[in-house]
């Protein structure tokens, strides 16, 4: 054996076999490094799947139990549970509220009397009661009707029968045979409202193929007075006292029910500000005024409110000087009403009132206008109660003691 201890001198030349090694090594790394690579797009999960198994072996087993008998993950839809209180209360609450249709007869020249749709509305089950269903709608949902169907949450449609309705609380009560799976809404209480809490409206906007309609907004404002013509002639006739609410509400929503988060009843939905400008302003009525009207209807059949029997108008739609010369009032006079007719045979007519005399107060409480006085006998006297007016005829002021009686 011979060593090369001369370092100065030149080494020998690699050998051929390690020339070849280098030649296929590169080559077989640069494959490895592309096939992952590829594998990698192809099936980019590939690492996330693998390191699941390393970090939750349990979930690995209980994955294959799963799919052993449906073939995989990827043929089974995905499920998730939606259900929330909200949608719980809603589902309870959606049975009470009905739909409601107008008939009205149409008697055509030379044929028989057909029954037409004249309408559509929304009614809410409040009580169920010795074989009966009493259900609170709307006074201009069934205005006019000649007969009244109602089409409960299953479809079916049902007679009823109108016990009473009243213009002035926009309120009708219905009754009809009770079915055993009728329920009535459990009714809250519109007292202790707040502004901003969360307030859902449920009825059938548009008719009945929109039926259990549910839209959910906020309690917009409490006490809102909203001027109602009744006969259309540009002037107010009365104030109506509502719930002003966001959730939307459409034609076909009046008489439906307005709820809070806990399912109860706390108004009666009955109209909105139609008009291109204006979007989320509803009203309904609120349950704590409903509920006397409502048990008055099932007793008699309609409202019994005091009457003056006068026919009245403001004076504030005459002009100025029909206050000073027709009328003689004073300067100091700055609204009342004015009788244009008497009853006759009626507490005013018996009190000795006159046309053209000028209510300026009952009981002391000022008149301005002819909503003033409805709300002073409809809200504050009864039948048979007294009540002190005073009135101005020929420019004196004058006082008239009158017994009030039904109108």
């Amino acid at each position: 054996m011979e060593y090369n201890d001369q370092p100065n001198q030149p080494q020998p030349e690699p050998k051929p076999d390690k020339e070849n090694k280098r030649k296929w090594l590169v080559p077989l790394l640069s494959g490895i490094i592309i096939g992952g690579i590829l594998v990698l797009l192809i099936n980019p999960d590939f690492l996330h799947r693998e390191n699941a198994e390393q970090i939750s072996p349990a979930a690995e087993d209980e994955t294959n139990e799963n799919t052993s008998d449906s073939g995989g993950l990827e043929d089974q839809p995905l499920q998730v549970d939606v259900s929330t209180q909200l949608t719980d209360i809603i589902e309870q609450v959606t049975p009470a509220v009905v739909g409601i249709t107008n008939i009205q007869q149409n008697v055509s020249w030379g044929a028989g009397a057909d029954g037409i749709e004249a309408g559509t509305g929304s009614g809410v089950i409040y009580k169920v009661e010795d074989d009966e269903t009493y259900i609170v709608t709307n006074h201009h949902v069934i205005e006019n009707a000649d007969a009244v169907e109602v089409i409960m949450h299953d479809e079916t449609h049902l007679e009823a029968e109108l016990i009473g309705s009243d213009l002035f609380t926009d309120l009708a009560v219905l009754k009809m045979e009770s079915r055993n799976e009728d329920k009535a809404i459990e009714i809250g209480t519109s007292e202790s409202l707040k502004v901003g809490e969360p307030a859902i409206a449920i009825g059938n906007p548009l008719g009945a193929y929109l039926s259990s309609t549910v839209t959910q907004g906020v309690i917009s404002g409490m006490e809102r007075t909203i001027p109602m013509d009744f006969n259309f002639d540009g002037q107010p006739d009365w104030q109506a006292e509502v719930i002003q609410t966001d959730a939307a509400i459409n034609p076909g929503n009046s008489g439906g029910a307005l709820i809070n988060l806990y399912g109860q009843l706390i108004g009666i939905n009955s109209m909105k500000i139609n008009e291109e400008a204006v979007e989320g302003i509803g009203f309904a009525i609120p349950i704590d005024s409903a509920i006397p009207v409502i048990q008055e209807l099932e007793e008699n059949g309609e409202v019994v409110r005091p009457y003056l029997g006068v026919e009245i108008y403001s004076i504030e739609e005459l002009p100025q000087y029909e206050w000073r010369n027709t009328l003689q009032l004073p300067v100091e006079v700055e609204g009342g009403v004015y009788v244009w007719s008497v009853e006759n045979l009626s507490p005013a007519d018996k009190a000795g009132m006159e046309q053209y005399d000028v209510i300026v107060a009952l009981d002391g409480v000022p008149v301005h206008n002819t909503i003033d006085l409805r709300k002073i006998l409809y809200e504050d006297k009864e039948v048979g109660d007294s009540v002190t007016v005073d009135y101005y005829r020929d420019g004196e002021l004058n006082q008239a003691e009158i017994e009030l009686e039904v109108q």
